[in-house]
């Protein structure tokens, strides 16, 4: 007889984990989920990108209503679970709905952290977390025109980018003195702020929101310095609170998130944890890759099949804002016990240091220019031995001015090289999905090891594989992913456009075709045959220390 599995929860994560479970035991459960919202699995990530207007919110759904019917799930979306009973193993819905569990998954998530100042509950105050909060966004900006986005982290920035395409005027207003200040340092933060700038964004930085203006709607902003601004809409992205109030009321151990162990359980026998709602060793992770993760070895157990443990995570972060191209992952600071490798281009608007600890990569962050990412971050994952490498030998795949060889060549890749990072896929991974399932397009790899169906960041990666692999039997026109996730335009297009157009430099081109990240314009440009003003090296700043 099957076991009745109850899934509180239909996002990323919790549905992440049901999938890794149908592969491990296809015909081991009668599944039953419960949804707050009223669509299918979505992929929250690329929210800023239907802001953006890059996508529709059709476009970004992962898992459609066929997709539960054929596995036999029954989903009852827009269906809250309002009560659990441990001891009759129920979960009760807002509907009255009552469905028996042997194994239940709270996979709640979390919800945008409103400030608790005078004025949060007005109309026009709105998070960005989810579909809703995306539709009144796009809604407003047909009737209003300013915007202030509370938060200078990755999600205000998203956000504020989407608005802006919007036809909004947007004010940032963040607490520090830096943006992304957890991600970045103050070098490359400020090269990320005169990019935003230039595409039209306005800081406001080290200003404390005290009040929220306005009667029944928003009308702008006071400060804790009593200065002002006016604004129709705010959004705040000042972080996430884990959805734990069911759980706590229900008896299960809470702390900040839901508390786990390495193998997802709570201190309830049969009841787990996952995804944004879960704590882990004193951690709430709100990036997809840990939270993919911990669905693997929650699916494991469930399967009751041997895994490794889940012992945390090193996330890498990137921003999802076009013209913007930039990475960070580990420690961004110096200290005693660190030196770095720095490279300032200013030219080219490029930077990279990266933090040296022990001998061993403890830190990176690259802006312009993150072709070497992947293979930097497995170094730093792996915690690799580079006692034996110089400053020019970490980053000669790149040139260390950003102007040298393919780091993206896929025959120089290490199969453990990691190419998508949000899903943990490796390049052995898909070459071996590609030779033994037959694998042609993009997105035949992503349903078939999860690679490009998060950010999407490593689809124009996944290409080169595909065409690595098959050789001449790659069928180019399929391939249309572009030179990178955020256009459909290949190299050579780009290159007739930019001398269709008689685009001159790195930023025109950029702004006028849409959507281009830096690193794949240089590389179309230097095809181009144009000599553009990037070309000439003089302005570049180099700092190097390398006796570490």
């Amino acid at each position: 007889m099957k076991k009745k599995l109850v899934m509180i929860g239909n996002g990323m994560a919790g549905v992440r984990t049901i999938e890794e479970l149908l592969k491990l035991q296809p015909d081991g459960f009668e599944i039953t989920i419960f949804g707050n919202e009223p669509h299918p699995n979505y992929n929250r990530i690329m929210l800023s990108t239907v802001l953006q207007g890059d996508k529709s919110i059709e476009d970004i759904i992962m898992n459609d209503w066929e997709w539960y019917k054929s596995h036999g799930i029954k989903l009852f979306a827009g269906e809250a679970v309002v009560e659990i009973d441990k001891q009759k193993k129920q979960v009760i819905s807002d509907q009255g709905r009552k469905v028996d569990y042997d194994e239940l998954i709270i996979a709640t998530g979390s919800s945008s952290f409103i400030l608790p100042v005078p004025g949060s509950d007005k109309n026009g105050v709105v998070g960005f977390r989810d579909i809703h909060d995306c539709e009144m966004m796009i809604k407003d900006s047909k009737a209003y025109k300013k915007a202030a986005v509370i938060g200078g982290g990755l999600l205000g920035l998203e956000a504020a980018r989407g608005l802006l395409n919007l036809g909004m005027e947007v004010d940032v207003v963040h607490l520090m003195p830096h943006l992304m200040e957890r991600q970045l340092d103050e070098t490359a933060s400020e090269m990320l702020k005169k990019e935003l700038e230039n595409q039209g964004m306005n800081f406001l930085l080290e200003k404390q929101t005290a009040e929220i203006l306005g009667d029944e709607r928003v009308t702008g902003l006071r400060f804790s310095d009593g200065s002002e601004i006016q604004a129709d809409l705010v959004v705040m992205a000042v972080g996430i609170r884990p959805n734990v109030q069911l759980s706590k009321d229900s008896g299960i151990y809470v702390n900040r998130g839901i508390v786990v162990n390495d193998y997802m359980e709570t201190d309830v026998p049969n009841i787990y944890a996952v995804g944004e709602c879960a704590e882990h060793r004193e951690i709430v992770y709100g990036l997809v890759a840990p939270l993919y993760e911990q669905g693997k070895v929650l699916a494991a157990n469930l399967a009751g099949i041997p895994a490794n443990p889940y012992e945390g995570t090193i996330c890498g972060t990137q921003l999802k804002v076009s013209g913007c191209d930039l990475f960070s992952a580990g420690e961004i600071g110096d200290d005693e016990g660190t030196k770095s490798i720095k490279v300032h281009n200013e030219f080219d608007g490029i930077y990279k240091k990266i933090v040296i600890r022990d001998n061993r990569i403890a830190g990176i962050v690259l802006y312009g220019d993150t072709k070497d990412s992947n293979r930097l971050f497995r170094m730093l994952t792996k915690r690799e031995d580079i006692s034996g490498m110089t400053s020019v030998s970490i980053l000669e795949a790149s040139g260390c001015c950003g102007g040298g060889g393919e780091a993206g060549d896929v025959a120089a890749m290490a199969d453990d090289e990691l190419v998508c990072g949000c899903n943990g896929v490796t390049k052995g991974t898909i070459v071996e999905a590609i030779r033994t399932n037959e694998l042609t397009t993009v997105d035949e790899v992503g349903g078939c090891t999860n690679a490009g169906r998060s950010c999407g960041r490593c689809k124009s990666l996944i290409s080169d594989i595909l065409a690595y692999t098959l050789g001449d039997q790659y069928d180019t026109s399929a391939k249309k992913a572009g030179i990178c996730g955020c256009t459909t335009l290949s190299k050579d297009e780009v290159v007739a456009e930019i001398r269709e157009k008689g685009l001159t430099n790195v930023r025109e081109v950029m702004n006028v075709l849409a959507g281009l990240r830096r690193k794949d314009v240089q590389n179309a440009v230097r095809q181009s045959t144009i000599t553009l003003e990037w070309s000439t090296m003089t302005a570049i700043k180099m700092s190097v220390i390398q006796d570490w």
